[in-house]
């Protein structure tokens, strides 16, 4: 059996690569169809595999301003040839779903319908407007959303089957789609995250991620100005970092990009995982359980199904503001011990092994032989 994995484009080892390659470790011997490839950036996703990249890839120094490319995407997946293979498995956040498998079997592992053009256009607009070429580019965007959200919804009758990453996707696949799906959980390396009994919490509250305006990461700043007796810790870089170092006080600490062991360590060590954006999934608040560290999230998306609001192992706060993120922090600090074997019990079902044996649970029911 021929198969081909389509993915949006590999230029950085995030949840979605993450997910890509515990499929790609199915099968070894599949070929990879993206819109691009930054060489070096996910390299065990790509090792030994051919890779087949569509006609944007080869558009000078692309891996700059790929993101402000959206209205030629559809023309640019549509282009990739996976008719000839005879199983169709996309993992799909933006367009990879809308690659042309003809008459074969299609699998598409859905993170969300195309954020940029429906559930996240606020967010997506403010970064955009930050430059002169981001903001010619929300006016493209702006007028081209009705025709990209047509095709969305087109592309996504040639699925044979969809999976979405959370329930909270697959009441968006429903709503926007007219689809049913079936959730698996995106895979957590549970072999990695796990705590160390040897390690002390050092007492901070941590917040990991990208410092883009949705993972309001500035009202954790602002949360921490208002209680300077606290530190909070932020790893992670992205196009608000500059604003909130500026504004942060005393009590606040940044450490940039960090590698996995320093955050797994950081896990370790704090007080409470701070997650005060809103996300499909939100893979950090697991792997920080896994590390046996409770979580304070915003109550919405993926943090609903994966947090547990209970005393020693987690706040759900209902409004994304200040205020509500100290209420939080409130919570915790009243709390007379952590749970640590509970949350680390729970993040038990988001692994690896759990995702494998969902993901080929789904296949089975569509008539795919496998394992």
């Amino acid at each position: 059996m021929r198969v081909a994995l389509v993915h949006d484009w590999l230029t950085s080892m995030r949840g979605g690569e993450k997910v890509l390659a515990a499929i790609a470790n199915l099968f070894p011997e599949a070929d990879l169809f993206t819109l691009l490839h930054a060489k070096g950036t996910c390299q065990p996703i790509v090792s030994g595999r051919r890779v087949v990249c569509s006609w944007l890839n080869r558009l000078p120094q692309i891996r700059r301003y790929y993101r402000y490319c959206l209205g030629l995407m559809p023309y640019a997946i549509e282009s990739l040839k996976v008719a000839d293979y005879d199983l169709i498995l996309s993992t799909s956040h933006c367009v990879a779903k809308g690659v042309l498998s003809g008459d074969k079997k299609h699998i598409c592992y859905c993170h969300s319908p195309m954020r940029y053009i429906w559930g996240m256009q606020t967010s997506y607009q403010t970064t955009m407007r930050q430059t002169l070429t981001g903001r010619l580019s929300h006016g493209a965007l702006a007028m081209l959303t009705p025709q990209l959200q047509k095709w969305d919804v087109k592309s996504s009758r040639g699925i044979d089957a969809f999976i979405a990453n959370s329930q909270t996707v697959a009441q968006r696949i429903k709503h926007l789609y007219s689809r049913d799906s079936k959730v698996v959980y995106p895979p957590v390396d549970t072999e990695f995250y796990y705590p160390d009994p040897d390690i002390q919490s050092a007492g901070f509250y941590l917040v990991v991620g990208a410092m883009a305006p949705y993972k309001r990461v500035d009202q954790a700043v602002e949360a921490f100005s208002k209680r300077t007796d606290l530190q909070l810790v932020i790893i992670g870089t992205g196009q608000m970092e500059q604003a909130l170092r500026a504004k942060a006080t005393d009590n606040v600490r940044f450490l940039g990009w960090a590698d996995n062991l320093t955050i797994r360590d950081h896990y370790r060590r704090c007080k409470a995982l701070l997650f005060p954006g809103e996300e499909d999934f939100g893979i950090t608040p697991v792997e920080a359980m896994a590390c046996g560290a409770p979580v304070i999230a915003y109550d919405s998306g993926g943090a609903t199904e994966t947090v547990i609001a209970k005393e020693g192992l987690g706040v759900r706060y209902p409004a994304q503001t200040v205020d509500a993120v100290l209420e939080g922090i409130e919570t915790l600090e009243s709390w007379p011990e952590v749970d640590s074997y509970a949350l680390v019990n729970n993040a038990q079902a988001f692994s690896y092994s759990a995702f494998r044996k969902a993901y080929t649970a789904v296949l089975r029911e569509e008539g795919i032989p496998i394992g």
